[in-house]
């Protein structure tokens, strides 16, 4: 796995997969948002809602500040999380009346 850190022109740093990439696009998987508190920091899931069976989010470069790679503590736990598989949400519960 190619595990990478993205600055995004919104602000948002994120942890991902990067799957392909060419002079104009990069095409990440299992983002997750970097949250920092006091000293540390914590994650969130990039991208909550998209399609399961179509993981793959391509970012068009013009958005991205920068592309570096990540500490490997975080790559660890990133790796932790995801493994070889997509993360997604399990399904809603529904209360029965």
């Amino acid at each position: 796995m190619n595990i990478r850190l993205l600055r995004i022109t919104t602000g948002e740093e994120v942890v991902a997969e990067v799957v392909s990439e060419d002079e104009k696009t990069i095409t990440v998987r299992n983002g997750l948002v970097v949250l920092p508190n006091q000293g540390t920091y914590g994650f969130a899931q990039w991208a909550t809602v998209i399609n399961p069976d179509k993981p793959d989010i391509t970012v068009s470069k013009e958005f991205i500040i920068y592309n570096v790679e990540v500490a490997e503590p975080v790559v660890k736990q990133y790796t932790q999380l995801y493994g070889d598989k997509v993360l997604t949400t399990p399904p809603e519960k529904k209360l029965i009346l």
